[in-house]
């Protein structure tokens, strides 16, 4: 049986989120994965950076927003 999938999503950007640290600001160093909702919501108000950062952002505050993160605990644990 074939896996369903949203059409254009990218599952590795997931992985991405587990493994990307927060580049700049407060929260640097931090994976994107960890970051606190309201520095997610702050971003999302005031604007998303650009590029696959951005986009990254985007997706957290998404994740969050709706409550997903605990989706995300299995793939901390791979490498």
């Amino acid at each position: 049986m074939e896996r369903m999938r949203p059409e254009g999503f990218d599952p590795d950007l997931l992985l991405k989120l587990v493994h990307t640290p927060m580049p700049y600001g407060k929260y640097a160093g931090r994976m994107l994965a960890d970051l606190p909702g309201n520095y997610l919501n702050w971003f999302a108000r005031e604007g998303f950076p650009k590029g696959e950062l951005g986009r990254l952002l985007a997706l957290m505050q998404t994740i969050d927003h709706n409550g997903l993160r605990p989706l995300l605990q299995p793939l901390k644990r791979t490498g």
